[in-house]
This record gives C-alpha cells, sequence and structure tokens, in this order.
C-alpha cells in the first residue's frame, strides 16, 4: 500500500529485544500506525515530524490494530512519485539497510520506461493470436505489469504474460510431439498367436473396460509406423502389468523382443515372478538380468537376447549396459520412469537400428495440468478403474492417544496370518534425528511385538545393500510378519498378504507420498488398513491432508488436491528439474489459459512446422533460445 500524509507521534517504546520505534501518519481521511522493529534509533534521528511523506508497505493487524510494520518512507519534498498502483519488487532486509528500497526499485524501473523508445520492445505473438485471444501488446503489458494506471490495465497485463509463458511452453512440447509422429517406428501389423492365447487361455481374470481402452491405444500407435511414446497411468494395483505384458506379446507376435526396466532389482524381480507366473504353460523364454547376476548364467542371458532365442527380458539398470545386444528390440516398457535418468533411458535407443517403441509406466497419479506440462510430448493413458475383487482400502486418522488401540488390531491382523508395514518418515533435513527415530522406534515395535512371538525385518537407506534386499526378501517371501521401514519401499513392492499399512509421524508426509504408501497393501483379496498415526496437535494443513486420505481413495483426486496445496514446484521434483520454472504463470490457478495456449499452439505447429512463416520468427528464435538441452526431446 502507498500513502501519504503527515508524520506525528515519533516515540519508542518496550524494553531490550522489544524495543521499537512507532509514528502516525494522518491526512484528512484517517489514520495508521507505523512501527519499526530494526533500526529505530536511526530511524528516529531521519524522521522529521509534522512533515509531509509517502509511506510505503504491506498492511498488517496486531491485537485488532491496522498498521504498517517496516513501511519504506520518504520525504514528500525530496520523493519522485511513482504513479499509479505501486509494484512490489523482491528485496531483502540487507538491501533496505543500504537504501536499496522497493521505492528505489520502483523509480529505477520507471526511469528506465522513460528511456524505451516505441518499436524497442518487439511483439513476438503472431498478430491473428493476438485477436482471436484478445491480447494487449507485449509492449503495454510489460509496462502495465510494472505501473499500470488501472486495476484494468494490470489485469490484461498479467493475463498477456501468463498466456505468453505458457503457450512458448506449449509450443515447445508441441514441436517435440512432432519429432515423435516422425520417428520412424517398427510396425506391429499382426495380432497373432501369443497374443490371442494368452487373451483366450491364460488370463487369469476378465480385463477392465479401461485396460481394454489402453490396449487398443498401444495397438494403434504400433501399427502406424512412428515411434509410440506412450506415458501408462494407472493407480497401485489398477493392471498395468497386465497391459504392458499384452504389449510385449504383441510385439512378440512380429517377430520383435521386448524389455520391462525397473529401477530396484526388487522391483525387477517382482515384475519377472508376476510375468513368468502369467506366462506358465506358453512356452515363452523369460530371463531376468540385474548387476547380481554374474558368470555362466550371466553369459547364457546375453547369448539368448543376441541370438534372439529369449523374446522377454525383465531388468534393472543392467539392461542398458553396453554388454548386452537385442537381436531385434521392438519394445521397451520403463516402469516408474522418474527414477531413471534421461541418459539412462537414451542408451536403450541404441540396441537396434530404429527405436523401439516405448510404453513408460507411472502408478504416481499425476494432475491434468501436470501432466499437459512434465509430459506433454507424450500420448497419456490413464486405467481408472480396479480389477474385480480388489476391495477398497480402510483408511484411519488416529492420534498418539490411540497407540495402544492401534497396536492391538495390527496384532489381531497378524495373529490371522497377515503381514504389516510400519513405515517411519526420513526427510534430508533432519536425517540424522529421523534415523534415530526409526532405531527408537523399532525398538519400542519389538516390545509391542516380542520376538518370541513375531518376526521383524527392518529396512532402511543406510543400510548395506545385500542387508536391505536381505530384510526386504524375509518380507515379500511372508518370512517376516512385520516390516519396519523408511520411504524406501514406497514404490513397486508387491506383498498380497500384507493387510496393514500403519505410518508414523504421517502429518510429515505429503499426500501423494501417504498415497503410494497406502498402495502398498490391498493388493490381495482381504480387506486391507492404512493407519495415519499421528502427534495428538496437527496445524490446520495437516489436518485437511489427513481429511483428504482418510475420504478418498482415488489417487487422481488427491494428486489435484496435492498440487492445490504445495503448488508444482514441489512435486515430482520439477523445481529440480527446470521443467516448471514459469515467472508470472500458474499451473493451479491457470488452467484455462494453458488449455487455449495449448490448442493455440498445435494450430501453429500444424499450419507451419518449422516456423518458417514471417509471423512466426520471433517464436522460432526464441525457441532456439532455449534449445540447448533438445537433443533429449526424442526421448520419453
Amino acid at each position: 500500500m502507498q500513502l501519504s500524509g503527515t508524520l506525528v507521534n515519533i516515540f519508542e517504546e518496550g524494553e531490550g529485544r522489544k524495543k521499537r520505534l512507532v509514528a502516525t501518519l494522518y491526512d484528512d481521511t484517517g489514520r495508521i500506525e507505523l512501527v519499526w522493529f530494526q533500526g529505530a534509533q536511526w530511524l528516529k534521528k531521519s524522521l522529521k515530524e509534522n512533515e509531509q511523506y509517502i509511506v510505503f508497505g504491506k498492511v498488517a493487524v496486531f491485537n485488532g490494530i491496522i498498521n504498517l510494520p517496516h513501511p519504506e518512507v520518504e520525504l514528500w519534498s525530496t520523493a519522485t512519485a511513482v504513479a499509479g498502483l505501486q509494484p512490489m519488487y523482491p528485496t531483502t532486509e540487507k538491501l533496505k539497510a543500504r537504501g536499496v528500497t522497493n521505492r528505489s526499485f520502483a523509480k529505477l524501473t520507471q526511469s528506465l520506461f522513460e528511456k524505451i523508445k516505441p518499436g524497442d520492445i518487439p511483439e513476438i505473438l503472431p498478430a491473428e493470436i493476438i485477436r482471436e485471444y484478445q491480447l494487449c501488446s507485449r509492449a503495454a503489458a510489460l509496462k502495465w505489469i510494472h505501473f499500470p494506471d488501472s486495476e484494468e490495465h494490470m489485469q490484461l497485463a498479467k493475463y498477456r504474460l501468463k498466456w505468453e509463458e505458457l503457450f512458448i511452453s506449449q509450443l515447445t512440447i508441441a514441436r517435440i510431439r512432432l519429432q515423435h509422429t516422425i520417428q520412424p517406428g517398427w510396425k506391429f501389423e499382426k495380432v497373432a498367436e501369443h497374443f490371442n492365447d494368452f487373451f483366450n487361455k491364460h488370463l487369469p481374470f476378465q480385463l477392465t473396460n479401461a485396460q481394454k481402452r489402453v490396449l487398443k491405444e498401444i495397438r494403434i500407435d504400433t501399427v502406424t509406423g512412428k515411434q509410440m511414446n506412450r506415458l501408462l497411468q494407472g493407480d497401485v494395483g489398477s493392471g498395468k502389468t497386465i497391459v504392458a505384458v499384452m504389449a510385449m506379446l504383441l510385439a512378440m507376435d512380429n517377430g520383435f523382443q521386448a524389455c520391462i526396466m525397473a529401477p530396484t532389482e526388487i522391483l525387477a524381480q517382482q515384475h519377472y515372478q508376476s510375468i513368468s507366473s502369467l506366462l506358465e504353460g506358453m512356452n515363452i523364454h523369460v530371463r531376468l538380468l540385474t548387476g547380481n547376476i554374474k558368470g555362466k548364467e550371466r553369459k547364457e542371458i546375453l547369448q539368448g537376447l543376441a541370438d534372439g532365442s529369449t523374446p522377454i527380458a525383465i531388468g534393472t539398470h543392467a539392461l542398458i549396459e553396453e554388454s548386452v545386444q537385442f537381436k531385434n528390440l521392438g519394445l521397451a516398457v520403463i516402469d516408474e520412469q522418474h527414477r531413471f535418468g534421461v541418459g539412462q533411458r537414451a542408451r536403450l535407443w541404441k540396441k537396434n537400428d530404429k527405436a523401439p517403441h516405448v510404453l513408460v509406466m507411472t502408478a504416481t497419479p499425476i494432475p491434468r495440468t501436470l501432466a499437459m506440462t512434465l509430459y506433454g510430448d507424450l500420448d497419456i493413458s490413464v486405467i481408472d478403474e480396479l480389477p474385480p475383487g480388489r476391495q477398497e482400502i480402510k483408511t484411519v486418522h488416529r492420534i498418539d492417544m490411540n497407540r495402544a488401540r492401534v497396536m492391538e488390531f495390527m496384532k489381531t491382523e497378524i495373529n490371522k496370518g497377515r503381514q504389516a508395514y510400519i513405515v517411519y518418515p526420513l526427510i534430508e533435513e533432519s536425517e540424522k534425528s529421523d534415523y534415530e527415530s526409526l532405531l527408537a522406534g523399532y525398538e519400542q515395535v519389538k516390545v509391542w511385538f516380542p520376538e518370541d512371538k513375531y518376526r521383524i525385518a527392518m529396512v532402511h537407506g543406510r543400510q548395506e545393500s545385500a542387508l536391505r534386499q536381505r530384510n526386504m526378501q524375509r518380507f515379500v517371501s511372508g518370512d517376516a510378519q512385520i516390516l519396519v521401514a523408511t520411504t524406501v519401499i514406497e514404490v513397486g513392492v508387491n506383498v498380497p498378504n500384507a493387510s496393514v499399512m500403519l505410518v508414523e509421524s504421517a502429518e510429515r508426509f505429503g499426500l501423494s507420498q501417504l498415497h503410494q504408501l497406502r498402495g502398498r497393501v490391498g493388493r490381495g483379496a482381504d480387506q486391507s488398513y492404512c493407519i495415519l498415526l499421528t502427534g495428538n496437535k496437527l496445524s490446520n494443513e495437516s489436518k485437511q491432508r489427513m481429511q483428504i486420505m482418510t475420504s478418498t481413495t482415488n489417487g487422481f483426486i488427491i494428486a489435484e488436491k496435492d498440487l492445490e496445496m504445495r503448488g508444482p514446484g514441489d512435486l515430482y521434483g520439477t523445481k529440480q528439474s527446470g521443467l516448471l520454472k514459469f515467472k508470472i504463470a500458474d499451473l493451479v490457478h491457470d488452467t484455462a489459459i494453458l488449455e487455449q495456449s495449448r490448442n493455440a499452439a498445435k494450430q501453429v505447429i500444424e499450419k507451419d512446422p518449422g516456423l518458417i512463416y514471417p509471423q512466426h520468427q520471433p517464436l522460432k528464435h526464441i525457441l532456439l533460445q532455449q534449445s540447448k538441452q533438445s537433443h533429449w526431446s526424442k526421448i520419453s
């Protein structure tokens, strides 16, 4: 808020750290109190009573009284007034102490605009887009975002700059999509014996309509002669693996090999076991390749992949080693792709003359606006139905006072022959204390579940890999009834007999993470439970998260809520990836603008794929400046 008036009643009050300088600013319309907690003595000497000042600051309310804490003040006689609405610039207390205030930023910017001549700010959007979407000019937007002469002009400036920012991002994505559609791919023309035999004789349950829809989309993609790049989203337990298996059988029917790359050895082993079980009796050679497989067995696997006698390979990063050569790789399935670096995925492309078709699977539901930005270059399929026979997981929130009841309930479930997870938070900033809490928690669990009656395993990131794998395997095999763990078990672990997930200090987890943890249970036919155990006192935001988790198991609703609460920068590591560094656009609130800009970008690329028309040259120039990482653009 920017005000002008007469400064009176300048005095200090309070003692020691609570000492502050107080003054009153008044004019004909009223008065407001100004308060400074720092630099009080210096300010007291420099401020003059009964003089006219221009004051700028953020309004606050203390004890029911409106005031301006730490405002910037300037004598009216020496001030160069910045007319209209006052811009807010990011600054720090150190800068302010050196006289670099919000007003000095504003004055500097104002003097720059005075030096700008007409034509110095070129237009980059084509005239037809500006007309169609009723956008103000770029020059006007930049002037009005700093110094609007009305609320309407400020809104027009914001709208134009958000639109432009989202349009440029969608134009980049549209060009990458174009590269995908012209990238040659293998043709899967036949649906033959392997696919049909599995569908008619070996399918363990009837496919859901969502699974059938996704298979149809994959079938259409792989028959075109262009490379498929498809993202398959499906909530935990929705049946993505069956879809991947049937896509691999389609590749086999057309004389190609297929592979699945998983981020961890445990997940690769689970894929291997479930896929081998699904294909039992079909005489299909499936092999598992991980870093731990060595010697004669490894030699045999590599030989089978090179001569084509092994049509399906399942593995970890070991699949992309140079020593691994396929005779004819036609389909690569990448599970939980965010766990792999782009460079790692790129190495799969060199396993054949033409790039294989790519099916990227994720159990992390991605809100639509985020998917359009993060994965806009991929075709997206969604499995939004659970297979028949799966029961919805019952989720409850309990506070520490109820711990005894929670433990008794877990005993009841374990005594029925079930298994249980107990998960502790592990946050980087407080890793040492979290680790100590985990070890203390483990000792506490042994008190509730004595080792002479119950078998407990523990898994965490500080363990040596071999010990962690061994403990995990004890739980997977059923040897351990309780797994005490950090979030290392978040993705991929499949133990159908586990029916209870207890999340300790659940208030410290984000919504998407809680949903992923919950998805570790409910994978069998038995009723499963997720218990969110928190401290007795919760912040409003933590209460809201607990309420959302107990009211829905729909991952997409949860992902949308998570996006609303945390913002796109904190989700999926995008803050680090640099993918969503928008200066003014907001993916939570600007969905309508995103839709518009996406449609406009599609139209531009359809009309002028190479951006060679004169009206598209400024856009081409901007995209060239942003294309330093474009050598990854063909990779999902």
